[in-house]
């Protein structure tokens, strides 16, 4: 597979530099933004994101209550829920970023793109792997839930609202409830910057299925109709039933009647 080359290259950064990754990430993902110093006073996903730097930490030096307390307060600041114990790869970007849950045992790989609403949840109350994994490039939807101990490929694109409980390969689009992958694209990536932001051009699969249901029913409607059209005189000629067809006079009817 085709991929970028940072994400061969990514090599272990100071907390400082994610930090820096994380702010910068998003000029390539937001037009709206216009300077380092808007985005690190009004962009909350920015803020939800540079909170879990720290209290991952904290959390993987046994710290455990103390980073707890401060991804509390992180939720209470930006309206995002991290778990402590997530892992978080490198310039994940949550824009608009209300409502978004992000589960203990997720694991989110490099220039991952989630929208407001989004939950990597989990499934299960036993202590063991029990919330999605995203490969690279990934990009999730507004309102999108991703349930499970499952897998997303590398630059998979998930449609806003859609369920994702299966596993989901490479380059592929899904969307739906249950999620279901319509669209397989090819491994090269389009996006300059290595992130496909067009999730909004996606496949109707609901839409397209009525449409082949309507031209079906069209054409067995037509022949039906010409199969129920009435045998006239003229059609004895070439009608392979030649010795059944009757006069109108001489009917089976008004034969069996006497008439």
């Amino acid at each position: 597979m085709v991929m970028l080359d940072h994400n061969v290259q990514d090599a272990p950064l100071g907390f400082f530099a994610q930090w820096r990754e994380d702010v910068h990430c998003v000029f390539g993902r937001d037009p709206a933004a216009h300077s380092v110093l808007e985005i690190l006073l009004t962009y909350s996903g920015v803020h939800a994101v540079l909170f879990h730097r720290i209290s991952h930490r904290l959390w993987k030096a046994d710290w455990k209550l103390t980073a707890r307390v401060l991804s509390a307060f992180a939720k209470w600041m930006t309206s995002v829920e991290i778990h402590p114990g997530a892992t978080i790869g490198r310039r994940l970007f949550i824009d608009h970023a209300l409502g978004v849950v992000i589960g203990e045992t997720a694991e989110i790989g490099n220039d991952v793109t989630l929208y407001h609403g989004v939950t990597l949840g989990g499934t299960t109350w036993n202590k063991e792997k029990r919330h999605p994994t995203l490969g690279n490039n990934v990009l999730v939807g507004s309102g999108a839930k991703i349930l499970g101990a499952i897998t997303l490929g590398n630059n998979v694109r998930v449609g806003a609202n859609s369920v994702v409980v299966k596993d989901v390969p490479h380059c592929c689009t899904v969307v739906g409830i249950p999620g279901r992958i319509i669209q397989s694209k090819g491994a090269k990536i389009q996006n300059r910057h290595g992130i496909d932001l067009d999730h909004h051009l996606i496949p109707d699969p609901v839409g397209k299925a009525i449409s082949c249901l309507l031209e079906r029913i069209d054409e067995l409607e037509a022949k039906q109709a010409q199969l129920s059209k009435p045998i006239t005189e003229e059609h004895c000629q070439t009608c392979e039933a030649e010795s059944m067809c009757t006069s109108h006079q001489d009917s089976p009817v008004k034969i069996a009647a006497g008439l």
